[in-house]
């Protein structure tokens, strides 16, 4: 791979330049839905509306990807979100200012979203050594932290001066230059794989669908991948959802204290995507992902210990280091052992994983913490995902693919 440094960069850029554009605008729609309605039926709506289509759409993305050229699908996937922000300016520039319009465009930017996820996955493996791809990982993973931690002032600020469709062209305009970068400049194979021609239609999805769940099926360490990094991510629910509620109840009910674990969290995030990146990791993929897990799991069950708020928030800028820990390695982990041909149907089911059993997790801990304490949930579920450790460590299937993948 010539130039893979290169493009890998460019790459990186212009993913950044179009998550962040994207990130700016997806807040505006939250906030000022937030405003306008002060409803929390409006807000549960948009929560739905905004992860159920990325779910019904990525396992047949998955096929998408291992079918067409990846780098097409990808700018495909970032126009049609910056597709519906271009709409949705125009509607509010023209003064139609309706929640309906809004939902509308979640739906699409959710669909695009979920079509785009394991594309790029899938197409990162395509233009990046084996060797290198924790680092890259690693650096992509701090990009998305780092627009978590700068886009919401941005946001924020910005509907403070200007009006709501600025917010939109904005999204627009990065997306734009983001895919001008990813089509122009990054230098990739047309078509990576061999997984199905193109012109086949209808029930093929299906069949190529079927193909590839019999493959994650086949292989034991892609399965075991599947349900625990779905245990591991419902298990974090509370720590993700309910930390804010609890700190409320806890330390106050100060605007400064919920932005201060918000900051926190993206910057431990960040730190610990270059600590990846730089470092690399354990040997073995699976002993990095195991580490991960029991300080995740520790740190979680800490926030619930916790009485002091400089004490929680120290807590919660180490959980923030900790979790690109498990993420890096898992999708790096899959990326050199399965089969270029089944990668995006294999990426868009463990894509699903947070997408899905984080707000499932909510579903259960949410009513709970109206029963019992924040403080005992938060103890209960960080000592359970410490066990997770150990079918990590005590899986043979798994701890022969982490030393695969590291070879």
């Amino acid at each position: 791979m010539q130039n893979w440094k290169r493009n890998a960069a460019l790459f990186l850029t212009g993913q950044a330049l179009s998550l962040w554009g994207s990130m700016i605008a997806q807040y505006a729609i939250v906030w000022h839905v937030t405003l306008a309605t002060r409803s929390g039926t409006a807000m549960t709506l948009f929560t739905i509306v905004g992860l159920l289509p990325m779910f019904f759409i990525s396992p047949f993305a998955g096929v998408w990807a291992d079918r067409f050229d990846r780098k097409r699908v990808i700018n495909l996937a970032d126009g049609s979100v910056a597709f519906a922000s271009l709409i949705a300016a125009l509607f509010l520039a023209a003064g139609v200012d309706s929640i309906w319009m809004l939902l509308s465009c979640v739906v699409v930017r959710s669909l695009g979203q979920g079509v785009q996820m394991p594309a790029v996955g899938s197409f990162i493996p395509d233009i990046v050594p084996a060797g290198q791809l924790t680092r890259v990982n690693g650096l992509q993973g701090s990009i998305q932290s780092f627009a978590a931690l700068t886009a919401p002032a941005t946001s924020g600020a910005m509907m403070t001066f200007v009006p709501l469709e600025a917010l939109f062209f904005l999204d627009v305009a990065t997306a734009i230059i983001g895919i001008s970068i990813v089509m122009f400049l990054v230098k990739a194979p047309g078509k990576p794989t061999a997984a199905g021609s193109g012109e086949r239609q209808g029930v093929a999805y299906f069949r190529d669908l079927k193909e590839g769940i019999r493959y994650m099926r086949s292989r034991g360490h892609v399965l075991r991948m599947i349900i625990l990094s779905s245990a591991f991510f419902f298990l974090s629910a509370p720590a993700a959802f309910l930390t804010p509620l609890q700190v409320t109840r806890n330390f106050g009910d100060d605007v400064w204290r919920l932005s201060a674990i918000e900051i926190l969290f993206s910057g431990g995030m960040l730190a610990g995507g270059l600590l990846i990146s730089a470092w690399g990791g354990l040997k073995n993929r699976i002993h990095t992902m195991t580490l991960s897990c029991v300080l995740c799991g520790l740190l979680g069950a800490a926030l619930g210990a916790a009485t002091n708020f400089p004490l929680y928030l120290v807590i919660t800028a180490a959980l923030g280091v900790s979790l690109p820990l498990w993420r890096a390695p898992s999708m790096v982990l899959l990326q050199t052992t399965v089969n270029p041909a089944f990668m995006g149907r294999v990426l868009s089911v463990f894509a699903m994983a947070p997408s899905v059993m984080m707000p499932l997790g909510m579903v259960v801990f949410g009513p709970l913490a109206d029963v019992i304490s924040i403080d005992a949930i938060l103890v209960a579920t960080g000592v359970l995902i410490s066990l997770l450790s150990i079918p990590l460590v005590t899986s043979k299937t798994l701890i022969k693919a982490g030393r695969a993948s590291s070879s």
